[in-house]
């Protein structure tokens, strides 16, 4: 029966590949073809990344002819042992990245000493060791024979988010390197853009990750603020006008492939959405992928099933009943039922116009002021386009907007609240806006939980609804509300920053870890459900957890002489 099973897998498979929709990369081992197809489908292992982040024991032309003597000695159907025993003998589970030491790594940097509790202190020099966990660079042989590997090879040392993560991830890394800059570690960041510099010069844009098999999308667009964040710690001019075109250069890819006219009451707006264009399974969770897109008969629907899901993927939440849609338009809680490019997401909008606004600040300090002009202009219309689409007055909040139904998407996610965070709305009325988010945050029962800002109130089981709360929507909302000045909306984001450190510190204690996510209603449990289980580390965690701390904890008449020191 397995024999039948993997047969019937195979020339299915072999009759979806003759399709023209762009594939995952073009290896044919770790994106495309039926080496990858065999293998993933026998699901041996229980996590689809394992075997696509596995290096290759002989070079790449070997292993697809071992493969094909497999194929023809089982008549095309190989049972589970012999493509497990395949495996075995081609592949491992080593080689690609050796343990790095930052070499500008401090354990106490000068903010620790101006956090007067004791308690929270100790908390935050434990953070700031754990970079040392977390470091990694790439082994030669990744670049002397890089097709041997999934890895894409970078120039210089990193930060990896922790678990089953184990390369760059881009929006992951914007909140590491705030944690990195609070911790004084500018080489190590100048590094981690410089790699991220190379993507661009490389593929035109950054990827999902630093696997090839994430060349088909790309995640939030946060390279900017992060070169913004970097010049504001160091004012390196040179480093900048250095790299400045190639920072636009990846701006310039969203505008490209990423923007979409929306039309709302008759007129037309350009806004950005995810969007990727390779309607196949994602190589990292390609028989979960299969499973999800199996109802769909008709090969077009099938491949704009896989879209969406990478396009899920590309957003970072991966996955979200905020993707999801029924018949009629409504919320759905089933992931078949994913439409992430039917959505204008209010997040995506406003880190563009906050990279266009730091894209124009960054020209200006490289003396260009024709572009920074341009770039400011583009952050503006930007901003009037955010609030003319997505503000809906009546809630004193911006809401996704559904492209094919031509109505906002009305529910609670902590990312109606990115237009504070990027301070993308009219800035002039800060305790306006700031009072009805707040009024909307407590209208919508947010105020109970005790464990952090919840993702959404849908129970659906992905890991980007309820319960699980994530460590960059926290610092959205309680950044968002806390600079707008407004006396109700500070008071929340006060509550939520201490509510958010103390279930830090209590799951640190409970778990000697850190996770990527946590448990929005049991304060200091760790978060679940999605495609794997919980990841600890963990990077951006870390960073947010600094951010806060550095907001909230610090003497900062104290911290500004530690730092004149």
């Amino acid at each position: 029966m397995k024999r039948i099973a993997i047969v019937l897998v195979a020339l299915f498979s072999y009759s979806s590949a003759k399709s023209e929709t762009p594939q995952s990369c073009d290896s044919l081992v770790y994106c495309q073809g039926e080496l990858l197809d065999t293998v993933q489908r026998s699901k041996i292992f229980s996590d689809s990344k394992t075997f696509v982040d596995m290096s290759q024991v002989n070079a790449v032309n070997k292993t697809l002819d071992n493969f094909n003597k497999l194929m023809n000695s089982t008549n095309n159907n190989p049972t589970r042992d012999e493509v497990e025993k395949f495996v075995e003998e081609n592949f491992v589970s080593k080689g690609e990245l050796e343990e790095w030491t930052p070499p500008d790594f401090k354990s106490n940097p000068a903010f620790l000493k101006s956090i007067n509790n004791l308690v929270i202190r100790d908390f935050a020099r434990t953070l700031v060791s754990i970079w040392l966990d977390l470091g990694r660079k790439v082994k030669n042989e990744v670049n002397e024979e890089p097709d041997r590997y999934s890895l894409i090879p970078l120039p210089n040392g990193f930060i990896v988010p922790g678990g089953r993560f184990q390369e760059v991830y881009y929006w992951d890394s914007y909140w590491i390197i705030k944690g990195l800059l609070l911790s004084e570690m500018t080489d190590t960041v100048r590094g981690m853009l410089e790699n991220f510099l190379s993507l661009v010069e490389r593929y035109g844009f950054i990827p999902n990750g630093s696997r090839v098999y994430y060349l088909n999308r790309s995640q939030p667009p946060l390279l900017a603020l992060m070169v913004g964040l970097y010049i504001e710690n160091t004012n390196d001019i040179d480093w900048l006008r250095q790299y400045i075109d190639v920072v636009e250069e990846e701006l310039m890819w969203w505008l490209n492939n990423r923007v979409i006219d929306v039309e709302k009451d008759g007129v037309k707006y350009t806004l950005a959405h995810y969007a990727s264009e390779s309607g196949t399974p994602r190589p990292e969770s390609y028989s979960q992928d299969v499973n999800t897109c199996l109802s769909y008969q008709d090969q077009t629907d099938k491949e704009n099933c896989y879209k969406n899901l990478k396009s899920g993927a590309e957003s970072g939440w991966d996955f979200s009943t905020r993707w999801f849609f029924d018949s009629a338009g409504g919320t759905n809680t089933n992931l078949t039922g994913i439409q992430t490019t039917r959505v204008i997401p209010v997040d995506l909008n406003s880190f563009l116009c906050k990279a266009f606004k730091v894209m124009g600040e960054l020209y200006t300090l490289v003396g260009n002021d024709k572009k920074s002009y341009q770039w400011q202009e583009k952050s503006a219309s930007w901003q009037k386009s955010i609030e003319l689409v997505l503000y809906d007055k009546e809630d004193g909040i911006w809401h996704d907007y559904d492209m094919v139904l031509s109505q906002p998407r009305k529910l609670f996610f902590p990312s109606n609240f990115a237009p504070l965070y990027c301070d993308c709305y009219d800035t002039a009325f800060r305790d306006e806006y700031g009072s009805k988010a707040a009024k909307y945050f407590i209208d919508q029962g947010i105020n109970d939980f005790q464990g952090g800002i919840p993702t959404s109130l849908e129970q659906s089981g992905e890991q980007w609804d309820m319960p699980n709360a994530w460590p960059p929507l926290q610092e959205i909302v309680i950044l968002g509300l806390k600079s707008t000045g407004n006396l109700d909306a500070v008071k929340i984001s006060k509550t939520f920053a201490k509510r958010w450190i103390d279930a830090n510190i209590r799951g640190y204690i409970s778990k000697k870890d850190m996770f990527e996510k946590y448990d929005a209603i049991n304060s200091g449990e760790y978060g679940g459900g999605g495609e794997y289980t919980v990841q600890t580390g963990f990077g951006w965690t870390n960073g947010v957890a600094l951010s806060i701390i550095d907001t909230y904890y610090v003497n900062s008449d104290k911290y500004k002489i530690a730092r004149r020191r």
